[in-house]
């Protein structure tokens, strides 16, 4: 038995004109909107961690099943902190060997670029990553560590793994995803751990402490990118149920 996952009935039409026309909206008021019609109501564990200010970099598993949409991990986790949190959102929507792929990734790139600039997020391109994708994603890399320079307090978040895993279990991120984070870190960013799932037909997310992700002198950048990823990974499994732990249990 799962949640009973119900958008607001007006919610598309308050939306729209924003999508069509250009506007801004809060991804906060509108996670929250959301996230009070869950039935039963969200399941919020480690609520003394929750962040009420930054600097802040919130990292989330990309749990899965099928027909859980994957934006209720992003609506959740802005109605739950108490200021807006500046999300790293995918630029596209893949749906691997399906007949339908190509027309759904033009249309879900037309669509998520309007909701980054209504929510002000910054788009990345798919995992995993795509040779062509190699320019737009050192952008999207750049873009989000200049925001980060320039809001020296902001609460950031982006789900390491980048896409859909297999069964909702935790996974090794797509390579250069630690050194992503590393160097969000190294800009004065502490990382939160957060645990999505759902179990005994509740939808919860699990809270873990800050810590400072830091990596021994003397590795490569291959090496320091692995060692981060096992780190970040590391830190969200024992937030999860055992069964989504996988490689890091």
């Amino acid at each position: 038995m799962y949640p009973r996952y119900i958008l607001p009935p007006l919610g598309y039409l308050r939306l729209a004109p924003s999508v069509f026309f250009g506007g801004h909206r809060s991804f906060r008021h509108d996670g929250q909107l959301c996230v009070e019609r869950l039935m039963p109501p969200l399941h919020l564990i480690g609520k003394e961690n929750i962040p009420e200010h930054g600097p802040c970099l919130i990292t989330f598993n990309h749990y899965y099943r099928l027909g859980f949409n994957a934006w209720w991990m992003a609506l959740a986790l802005a109605a739950s902190v108490p200021v807006d949190v500046h999300f790293t959102m995918t630029a596209e929507l893949t749906w691997p060997g399906k007949w339908y792929a190509p027309l759904g990734q033009a249309g879900s790139r037309w669509l998520l670029k309007r909701f980054s600039r209504i929510y002000g997020f910054t788009s990345m391109p798919p995992m995993p990553p795509r040779e062509k994708d190699v320019a737009a994603r050192a952008r999207s890399v750049r873009a989000t560590l200049a925001y980060a320079r320039e809001h020296p307090q902001a609460i950031l978040s982006l789900a390491p793994e980048g896409g859909d895993q297999p069964g909702g279990v935790l996974n090794w991120p797509s390579p250069g995803a630690g050194r992503f984070v590393l160097l969000l870190a190294e800009l004065g960013f502490p990382v939160l751990p957060v645990g999505v799932f759902e179990e005994n037909g509740e939808f919860c997310l699990s809270f873990g402490s800050r810590y400072k992700l830091q990596m021994p002198g003397g590795l490569t950048p291959d090496e320091k990118d692995h060692e981060a990823a096992h780190s970040i990974m590391s830190a969200i499994s024992p937030l999860l149920p055992v069964r989504l732990r996988g490689d890091f249990g």
